[in-house]
């Protein structure tokens, strides 16, 4: 069946899933395949569940009237989404960089939703299969899509980009992430770049930074909106504890912390404006919006203050998040990190510049978890093989605490002690 057949048939279906736990009565089931499943042996099981069609690739499959059999799920699921996305006429925004992308994501989707019907990435799906379930949700309302796009090896984002067509793009940053696929930081900057390569191709748009000339240098031969502080009458009146900025004659009070977020920021803004948001919701949108999902959030337990920036950690949001950790204000001070992924023939060298960069700060006790710290730092007395190792000989910090590591680790290592009324030691985890 090809996709405009399959496509008539999608649009007769409430919902569409890739997993039978969530199939819902007369949705479309995707049967995808991976390293350790098969959706094709829970085909039965999604029309016994409601689902209304079937997409399989087995042909051995029993024939039945609700099976759509193609060549392959996964393809026949990206030719359908990027068939869609094409008969709708309204801006396509793809984000992407080495940080910030998602939260940067999430700020636009606030700041756009004040006036705009808006589908945005959920959390940071933003592969070759999330993308094309992002894509698959716009629907005869939407009136912006919002693409969160990652990438850890070249023509990734190229990819992505056939898919949603987008004519809108944003890159946060280049950073030394994912090292291993892309070999350097100027690897980083070609695969990410693709997005401009797309959009000047398709005679799309690019939002720039001013302040990334870098950026401004290799889109200079493209359509591009540029913004920076002057041009957005922005103005950054306190980074501590949270970020305070005026917007023209609105003063507007965020719950995020770190210089290095109001980049982030400053996107939402300037597409915001763009796409005729005015100043007074976008000041309500950015002091609305609280980080979620282990980024630049502040967490309370009984005796610590949390600063949880723990989510798929590089060299240089890690170095971004210490610099502002710096400034935050407190008589006592710890940073736990957990290893870096993904860095390749550089991991060693990059952990130990972290490491020794973080025993210069002075008042502040430092700790780290991992093979890859333990390696870099010849098991220094405040390295630790592991997490179990780390819990059972450390305990703890009655202080300000930042934690950022990869992310099978994020929450339990955010495990704190209290003392309860009788003195005794509670672990809570992780966090209370």
């Amino acid at each position: 069946m090809n996709i405009p057949s399959i496509h008539k048939l999608f649009l007769t279906c409430p919902g569409f899933t890739t997993d039978t736990r969530t199939i819902t009565k007369d949705s479309i089931y995707f049967a995808l395949k991976g390293e350790n499943y098969d959706g094709n042996n829970f085909a039965k099981e999604a029309l016994e569940k409601g689902a209304k069609y079937v997409v399989v690739d087995n042909i051995n499959l029993e024939k039945h009237p609700s099976f759509i059999f193609v060549y392959d799920v996964l393809k026949a699921l990206q030719d359908l989404s990027s068939y869609h996305i094409g008969l709708f006429d309204i801006p396509v925004i793809a984000i992407t960089g080495s940080n910030g992308k998602t939260t940067s994501k999430e700020l636009i989707n606030c700041v756009l939703s004040k006036r705009h019907k808006t589908i945005a990435t959920l959390g940071n799906y933003n592969n070759h299969i999330g993308v094309p379930l992002t894509l698959l949700r716009v629907n005869s309302t939407t009136d912006i899509a919002i693409i969160e796009m990652g990438a850890n090896n070249f023509e990734e984002i190229s990819f992505l980009c056939s898919i949603a067509k987008p004519n809108y793009g944003y890159i946060t940053n280049f950073g030394k992430a994912h090292l291993e696929g892309f070999g350097s930081l100027e690897g980083v900057i070609k695969a990410k770049s693709e997005m401009y390569d797309y959009l000047k191709q398709s005679k799309g748009i690019a939002f720039v930074n001013k302040e990334n000339t870098k950026q401004i240098e290799i889109t200079s031969y493209q359509e591009t909106i540029l913004f920076d502080y002057n041009s957005l009458g922005v103005n950054v009146k306190s980074l501590n504890p949270e970020i305070e900025l005026s917007l023209g004659n609105n003063t507007i009070k965020t719950n995020m912390f770190g210089d290095y977020n109001i980049t982030n920021i400053m996107s939402a803004i300037a597409i915001g404006k763009h796409f005729g948001v005015n100043n007074s919701d976008i000041k309500t949108a950015l002091e609305d919006y609280k980080p979620n999902n282990n980024r630049s959030q502040i967490l309370q337990t009984k005796t610590n203050k949390l600063v949880l920036d723990a989510y798929n950690a590089n060299p240089s949001s890690v170095t971004a998040a210490l610099d502002s950790f710096k400034q935050f204000e407190a008589e006592n001070k710890t940073v736990i990190l957990g290893d870096m992924m993904e860095l390749g023939d550089d991991s060693i060298n990059e952990h130990l510049k972290i490491y020794v960069s973080i025993n210069n700060f002075k008042n502040i006790k430092s700790f780290f978890i991992g093979d890859n710290f333990s390696k870099a730092t010849d098991n220094k007395n405040n390295c630790f093989i592991s997490l179990d190792k780390f819990i059972s000989e450390l305990i703890l910090l009655n202080s300000t605490v930042m934690v950022n590591c990869y992310d099978a680790l994020h929450n339990a290592v955010a495990t704190t002690q209290d003392k309860d009324e009788e003195g005794h030691l509670t672990i809570y985890k992780p966090f209370e």
